[in-house]
Order: C-alpha cells, then sequence, then structure tokens
C-alpha cells in the first residue's frame, strides 16, 4: 500500500505541476520543454521547494517517455525512406554532427573529462532538438523553402542520434577499452540488430497490417506500443540501450505503410510520458554543481550558438543554398534538447560518464532553448551583414556557386561515361578515410603494448620507444592522408569539369569559374570526410593533433582559392561588359526573344555566369526609388545585379549603392530558383519588408 501511495503521490506531483508551470510558460511564449523542466526543480531534492515525488517512481516514468520518443521517431524511418533522404540534409547533417562531436570531445578533454567521458559530451552538444523548433516554427508561423531544409536535416540528425546511442553503448560496454574487447563489442551489437532487424521485417508488418484490418483503434494502438516495448525490453536483455531497441520497433512498423495512422494514436500518450521524462530532467538539476562548472556551461553554449550555425550554414551553402537561407538553417538549430539528456542518462548509467556531466546538458539545454526564438528572429538581419561584409570577390563566387550546384545536378542526372570512376573515386575515399581512422584507433588503444615490445626488442629506452610507436603511425598515416587528398583533387575535377565541360579546341573561356567551382568542391569534399574523420579519432589523439593536418591542407587550398575568386571577378565583369555591349547593339525594336537569345549568346561565349536573365522595372514595381543595397538581393535570393542598364548611365557589376529607377532594367545571374525569387521580388510579386542598408546587391 505504501508503494502505491508512493506511486500515485508522484506521479500527481509531476503531472500537476507540470501542467501549471507549462501553461506560465506559454503565457511567456517560452518553450514549453523549459516548463517541464522548470516542474522538475520545483518537485525535485535541490531546492527542497515541494520535495514530495519520489525519485525512482519518476526515473522509472520517464523510461517510459525515451521509449515512446523514439519511438514515434522510429515512425519515420521506414527503411524504404531512408534509402530516398535527400543528399542536401544528409551532408549538411553530416558536416554539422562531426563537427560538435569533435569540437564538443575537445571541450570535454580541457575540462578534465577522459577521453570516454568526452567523447559523450560531444555527443550532448551535437543533435539539436526537434521538439524546440517545432515549436518555435508553429509560433512564429515558418513555412515554405526554410522548414522544409530545416526538418530534413533533424531527421537525418535523429538517425545519427541513433548510431551514436548504438556506439555509445559499444564503448560503455567495452571495458578497458581495448581493441579485442572494442571488436568483440562492435560483432555483437552488428549480430543483435541484424536478429532483430531480419525477424521484425519479417513478422511486424504483417503482424500491423493483420490488426489494421480489424479496424480498431485501441487494439491497433496497444499492438504497437506492445511492439515498441517487447523491442525495447529485447535491446535491455541484450545489454543495449532500450532507446534503440524502441527506435527500431518503429522503424519496422513503418514498414507496413500505416505509420501517420499509427502516429496519431500514440501521440497523446508519447506528449504525456515525454512531459514526464523532462521533469524528471530537471529533478536531477543541482544549481550547485551548475554554478562550480559555470565555464564549461559557458564554453559548451558558445560552440551550441555558434559552432552549430556556422558548421550547417557552411554545409547548406555547399550543397548550392543561398546565403540567407544558409544563415539562417544555421541560426534555426542553435540548441540542444531531448537526445542531449538520453545521451547523458546513458553515459551515466553505463558508469562511462561522470554524474556531473549531466547538469551540463541539462544547463546548456536551458540556455540555448531560451536564445532559439531570438536567433531564428535575428537570421534574417545576421545573413544580410554576412553577405555585406564579404569581399566583392566572394559575394561573386556565393552568387554564382549556387547556379554551378544546380548545372551539377543536372549534369549528374544524365548517363555520362564518367560516372564509375566518380563511384569508384568516392570508395576508394572512403576506404582511405575508414582505414585512417581504424589505424590511429589501434594504435593508441595498442600504444602501451607496443612501446613496452618495442623497449624489450631494441636497446631504446622507453620515451624513445614511445616516439618511435608515434612515428611509425605517421609513417603509415601520411599514405592514406596523402590518398585523400589526391582522391579529393580527381573527384573535384571530375565534377567540375561535368558542371563546366572543357571545349575541345579554342581559347577556354570556362577555365575561371571551373577553377574556382573545383577548389570551392575540394574545401567542401575534405571537410566532409576530414571532419567526422577527427570526430571520431578526437578521444584518440592530442588535444588539436588531427586539427592540425585538416587546416594545413585547408590553408593551402584556401590560398589557391582566394586567388581564384579574384580571377572570378575578372571574368565576371568581362561577362558584364559583353552582356551591356550585346543588349545596347540590338536593332530597334527586337523582342524580348531576340533579348533572351543574346543572353544566351554571352553565356555561350563565357560560360560560368549561371542563369542569365533581364527583369524591367515599371511603374508598378516596389523597388523604383530604393537602392541595391537596401534591397539586399544577393543575400535575399541567391541572384546578383551583373549590369543596370540605363542607356548611357548603365553601370556593370553595381556596388549596390545606385538607385533603382523607373524603366531600368535588371540584368541577373544565378540559379534558376534564385532568378525566380528575384523577379518575384522585383516585380512585386512577393512582398520586400524594410531592411537596413548594407553594401550588397
Amino acid at each position: 500500500m505504501h508503494d502505491h501511495g508512493t506511486f500515485l503521490t508522484s506521479l500527481a506531483a509531476v503531472l500537476c505541476v507540470a501542467a501549471l508551470t507549462t501553461i506560465v510558460f506559454q503565457r511567456l511564449k517560452l518553450p514549453i520543454v523549459l516548463g517541464y523542466l522548470m516542474a522538475g526543480v520545483i518537485i525535485g531534492p535541490s531546492l527542497g521547494l515541494l520535495n514530495v515525488a519520489d525519485a525512482d517512481t519518476v526515473t522509472v516514468l520517464s523510461e517510459m517517455g525515451v521509449i515512446l520518443l523514439l519511438f514515434f521517431i522510429g515512425l519515420e524511418f521506414s527503411f524504404g525512406k531512408l534509402l530516398k533522404l535527400g543528399l542536401r540534409g544528409v551532408i549538411i547533417a553530416t558536416l554539422e554532427v562531426g563537427f560538435l562531436l569533435w569540437i564538443g570531445t575537445m571541450i570535454g578533454q580541457a575540462f578534465g573529462f577522459s577521453a570516454t567521458e568526452s567523447f559523450f559530451i560531444g555527443g550532448i552538444v551535437a543533435i539539436s532538438s526537434t521538439t524546440i523548433i517545432a515549436k518555435v516554427f508553429e509560433e512564429q508561423r515558418i513555412t515554405g523553402e526554410l522548414r522544409t531544409l530545416v526538418f530534413s536535416v533533424l531527421i537525418v540528425e535523429d538517425l545519427l542520434a541513433v548510431l551514436l546511442l548504438a556506439l555509445y553503448t559499444t564503448i560503455g560496454r567495452g571495458g578497458d577499452m581495448s581493441v579485442m574487447g572494442l571488436t568483440q563489442e562492435a560483432l555483437k551489437l552488428v549480430a543483435f540488430l541484424a536478429a532483430l532487424i531480419i525477424i521484425g521485417m519479417i513478422v511486424v508488418p504483417r503482424l500491423m497490417n493483420m490488426v489494421m484490418r480489424i479496424n480498431r483503434p485501441e487494439t491497433t494502438l496497444v499492438t504497437s506500443i506492445g511492439v515498441c516495448f517487447a523491442a525495447a525490453l529485447a535491446a535491455q536483455y541484450f545489454g543495449y540501450s532500450v532507446a534503440l531497441g524502441a527506435f527500431l520497433a518503429g522503424s519496422l512498423i513503418a514498414e507496413s505503410g500505416e505509420e501517420k495512422r499509427v502516429e496519431t494514436l500514440v501521440r497523446p500518450v508519447r506528449d504525456m510520458f515525454a512531459a514526464v521524462f523532462f521533469v524528471a530532467v530537471g529533478m536531477s538539476i543541482d544549481p550547485r554543481v551548475i554554478a562550480e562548472q559555470w565555464q564549461a556551461v559557458l564554453a559548451l553554449s558558445a560552440v551550441v550558438m555558434f559552432g552549430k550555425p556556422l558548421a550547417v550554414a557552411l554545409g547548406a551553402f555547399a550543397t548550392g543554398c543561398n546565403v540567407r537561407t544558409s544563415v539562417r538553417t544555421g541560426m534555426t538549430l542553435s540548441q540542444i534538447g531531448e537526445f542531449s539528456f538520453i545521451i547523458a542518462g546513458l553515459g551515466v548509467a553505463l558508469s562511462a560518464l561522470d554524474p556531473r556531466a549531466y547538469p551540463l546538458a541539462v544547463s546548456v539545454s536551458a540556455i540555448t532553448a531560451l536564445t532559439t526564438p531570438w536567433m531564428i528572429k535575428a537570421a534574417g538581419p545576421v545573413s544580410a551583414w554576412v553577405d555585406a561584409k564579404l569581399p566583392r570577390s566572394l559575394q561573386t563566387f556565393a552568387a554564382l556557386w549556387g547556379s554551378w550546384i544546380e548545372e551539377l545536378g543536372k549534369a549528374r542526372s544524365k548517363p555520362v561515361s564518367g560516372g564509375s570512376r566518380m563511384r569508384r573515386l568516392w570508395l576508394l575515399m572512403f576506404v582511405d578515410a575508414a582505414l585512417l581512422c581504424i589505424l590511429v584507433v589501434v594504435a593508441s588503444l595498442s600504444e602501451t603494448r607496443l612501446v613496452a615490445w618495442l623497449e624489450q626488442s631494441t636497446p631504446l629506452a622507453i620515451d624513445a620507444a614511445t616516439w618511435g610507436v608515434m612515428a611509425g603511425t605517421m609513417l603509415i598515416a601520411a599514405p592514406l592522408i596523402l590518398g585523400i587528398f589526391r582522391l579529393a583533387v580527381a573527384l573535384s575535377r571530375e565534377l567540375a569539369t561535368m558542371a563546366l565541360p572543357k571545349l575541345d579546341k579554342g581559347v577556354d573561356f570556362a577555365d575561371a569559374p571551373r577553377r574556382a567551382l573545383l577548389l570551392g568542391l575540394q574545401i567542401a569534399i575534405l571537410l566532409l570526410i576530414g571532419i567526422p574523420c577527427l570526430a571520431i579519432t578526437q578521444p584518440f589523439l592530442p588535444a588539436f593533433g588531427g586539427a592540425w593536418v585538416l587546416g594545413l591542407i585547408l590553408l593551402v587550398i584556401g590560398i589557391a582559392f582566394w586567388r581564384s575568386t579574384a580571377n572570378l571577378q575578372g571574368h565576371v565583369r568581362a561577362g558584364s561588359q559583353a552582356i551591356l555591349e550585346t543588349l545596347t547593339k540590338r536593332a530597334p525594336g527586337a523582342g524580348a526573344g531576340s533579348e533572351a537569345h543574346a543572353l544566351e549568346q554571352v553565356n555561350e561565349m563565357l560560360p560560368g555566369l549561371g542563369e542569365l536573365h533581364q527583369v524591367p522595372v515599371d511603374e508598378t514595381s516596389p523597388v523604383v526609388g530604393r537602392t541595391l543595397a537596401d534591397l539586399n538581393l544577393r543575400s535575399r535570393t541567391g541572384a546578383t545585379v551583373l549590369v543596370l542598364l540605363r542607356g548611357e548611365d548603365s553601370v556593370l557589376t553595381p556596388d549596390g549603392h545606385q538607385l533603382i529607377e523607373l524603366r531600368d532594367i535588371l540584368v541577373l545571374a544565378g540559379s534558376h530558383r534564385a532568378i525566380e525569387l528575384a523577379t518575384e521580388l522585383i516585380e512585386g510579386t512577393d512582398q520586400v519588408p524594410a531592411v537596413a542598408p548594407t553594401e550588397s546587391n
């Protein structure tokens, strides 16, 4: 009877206090997750304000919240959908998670945590909060391209988070972190996943289809949650996280094609137990521990608030997004949430993470959740500021990059003779990267034994033997690093030539833009390969060991890239001059068709300028009397103005200070989507809000 009373008291305290705090936080227009955390602080033992809930009971209930959260996420991941995930979301999420995992691990090491603990801390700051972002998007009514891109990144992030959970479980069960121990644990994990997926694919979709034919919602709900908890129990029985089993259960149910109906039924149950989960997290908050670790809290918060936007923005830009979309996407994902708590809790449960790290995750999540609405609102002005502060040559590169990526996408959709060669280059590069990671991990875990063997087998002292092992590792790693670099160069050359083909004879007028594209692709590919490698190997390396190697390579390429953008600027100016001469020499009375043909001729003569299009400014246009800097055209749409046609007062590559007058003609360059957006803005079919003046055009 006493246990029964304790359970009811705990459940009543959690739900009633959570209801009150969430009402208050909704009125204050703050993330609801913070209301749950505050409820946990109120009923938790740290402050003693209302210490009536039993911590063990709430922990058990919160574990159900974890299971249902991951089950719900798994419903979005049928294996068919995974194969159809957009390449853009995969690239952005991989770069972002890898970068945050690497930086977070280094910060953990800097604050005295062990290599394993630091690796957990890296995972804590790596995954954004779907719950918080969805709520803020709903409140600010954000739709369209930004919403689609952000949620595609979040989907891939969630998948990477589940893979991290599996990896962390393997590390936590690895004991002494020996090569043999980790290998055995990895093989056990693969065997468990294979068995669960194979059996599940045979049983679960058939079971769900049979239940759906009964057409009883309660039967569907009970069956779905039963499958979820059965998979979670199987994972726990074999020593893995219940979250992993729940996620796989959701994915298996999604294979039946009935995931939408199941989501509708499970959502209320998930929301209730998810609330209990966040309240339980709040109960663990100890202000004294946070006060002791305020420096680590600030450092990790800064990484999430500034490192995440940087990584996401670079990834989005690399895949062809304009500056504004890239910056907005990055600033939207500048928080952590539910997965951070799950990873921290798993580390503590496996005794692989110092319990003091749990309040770190909670504190950073609370700070970044509070700043998320502000970050999203500030994204527009920040993107305009970034675009305005870029050097002119980089502004031109940024405007044309999207059109080159668009051309590359068109070329890749066509059957080409070099397709098999590019697949081979990608495969070889991934193999070299994998071998490099394995070499670093094995050398680090075996260092003590190798040093002892070398000391016994040779007259070397222990210090000399240690240096010998390090030198041998670097000698073996050097060909792999060189191979990755050479393969990246070869692959970039293939892609650049595919987007901007070389002429068989005559002057190669596409040389300048192709070289800029080539070097840009090299940087993007090396970051895409190098950052995840650094993230994986950081626990086994000195603080900045791998970063020096990648940084040196990028510095050399960056110098060449800077020179190429200067050449590109000259190419664009020549193109602008050709456009001006071509359009001003047209026969009088020639129509729009001749103008389009003239621009097409210019593009053939000077390729690499993207799609060219001219937009007349008539009396209905809202841009009359405003400067290009006021419009912030390039930052907002990705298109750039090459020529402002105004008779004898025409301007080549305007700098943004020119006032737009009636009957002006703006000649635009950029990707097809950028031209569409810019045309809508100039013609007045898109609203043009007032913005702060910048130097961009």
